[in-house]
């Protein structure tokens, strides 16, 4: 098969890199890949699993009409049997352009943590959770769970003890600290609230705990979550929050960790590493990874929604806890590194995608069915689309002191 796996952005996210991670694998076990989407950040690492890359023009507002041509001309002169998008955007533009018009088999994964209506219902469906996938069988005609895959090899715990304190000097982490490390995309939606938290925790935790929080990657809250680091900072007499902007590579963020805090794929990286992790949600959701715990996780994801109150008292009890007892640490690493190698590897990955595509080949409809189909996501679009620009036009006059 010759693939064409379209991203929405190649900014560094879990999304993004679990996309490419296992477009790596499909081509390992013997087909073509080609990687389309705007370049970033992440390009690098399409180079270094040697696929090809086709740049998409500058965006617009999705679905963009020059992208949807744009997929529809490198499917044509690629003779691409099959396009894989990932997210909402490119669905649409490929729905719309290579799907509609040429009748190329369109497979999608959404990896939010909900999947919007306009995504079409009768197209091949892949999310992250069994939650998630109960939630839209009974709307849609093909629904597939593949969690978040980890390349087990390239990341696993590190045993040279040079290396990690190479990696803990690179933090800034002492020697004497217990190094508490985020590694996420610092942006308002799924990320802020809970990175606000655990900067306040960092504030109530017993110092004689020596714990530092560092938080490894950047975004538009960079400012914000700065402003309250230097706060907490200020108010300890020291640093205990660390921002240090981006790593494309951030293996040495986890090797240097003795806890991680995260949601998604950062805290199955942080598994592979052998590191305890704290699972972080939104509305005040923090659970950290057991025994116990783990039906939780594998149901909804390792993410959760809390009950909408602030979330700083749960991460300083699950820090001070973990701080505490450091003979825990090892158990707990231990298992989830089992529960990583088990279920969450990138070759099982790659060969379930694999079925997928070659159900979805099997399986064309004819023009006027494909374009019936569209018919129903494309009202949920304009209907969304309206009420965004109906939300725009009432804050527009509010501002200008108009009443509305």
């Amino acid at each position: 098969m010759r693939i064409l796996t379209c991203l929405h952005t190649l900014e560094i996210g879990g999304t993004q890199i679990n996309a490419i991670e296992i477009a790596a694998t499909v081509a390992q076990l013997g087909h073509e890949v080609i990687i389309y989407g705007p370049d970033g950040e992440l390009r690098s690492m399409i180079d270094k699993w040697g696929l090809e890359f086709v740049p998409a023009p500058p965006k617009g507002e999705a679905p963009s009409p020059r992208n949807v041509a744009a997929i529809a001309d490198v499917v044509r002169r690629r003779g691409i049997d099959l396009v894989h998008a990932y997210e909402w955007a490119p669905t649409l533009e490929t729905a719309y352009g290579a799907y509609l018009r040429q009748g190329v088999p369109l497979v999608v994964t959404v990896l939010s943590m909900e999947v919007p209506a306009w995504v079409p219902r009768h197209l091949p469906l892949i999310v992250g959770t069994e939650q998630i996938a109960a939630q839209e069988r009974p709307h849609r005609a093909e629904v597939h769970v593949i969690e978040p895959p980890i390349d087990t090899t390239a990341n696993a715990p590190v045993v040279d003890p040079a290396a990690v304190e190479a990696a803990r000097r690179g933090l800034g982490v002492a020697a004497d600290e217990l190094a508490v490390v985020s590694v996420s995309r610092l942006v308002p939606e799924l990320k802020l609230e809970g990175l606000l938290a655990a900067t306040r925790a960092m504030g109530r935790l017993d110092p004689a705990l020596r714990m530092r929080l560092v938080i490894v990657g950047d975004g538009p809250s960079r400012s914000e979550i700065q402003t309250a680091a230097d706060k907490v900072n200020a108010d300890r007499g020291t640093e205990v929050v660390t921002l240090t902007g981006a790593m494309l590579d951030p293996r040495d963020a986890y090797a240097a960790a003795d806890i991680v805090i995260g949601m998604g794929s950062s805290a199955l990286r942080a598994m592979a590493f052998a590191k305890p992790v704290v699972v972080q949600g939104e509305r005040g959701f923090w659970l950290p990874l057991d025994p116990q715990t783990l039906p939780v996780f594998l149901d909804q994801g390792f993410y959760g929604l809390g009950d909408g109150t602030d979330g700083t008292g749960l991460v300083t009890t699950a820090l001070a806890e973990l701080g505490a007892d450091p003979s825990r640490w090892a158990e707990l690493g231990e298992f989830g590194r089992r529960t990583v190698v088990d279920r969450f590897s990138l070759q099982a990955a790659g060969r379930r995608q694999i079925e997928i595509y070659a159900d979805a080949l099997r399986r064309r409809l004819s023009l006027p069915k494909r374009a019936g189909a569209l018919a129903h996501p494309t009202a949920h679009l304009l209907n969304f689309k309206a009420y965004l620009a109906r939300e725009r036009f009432t804050a527009g006059r509010a501002t200008s002191g108009e009443r509305p």
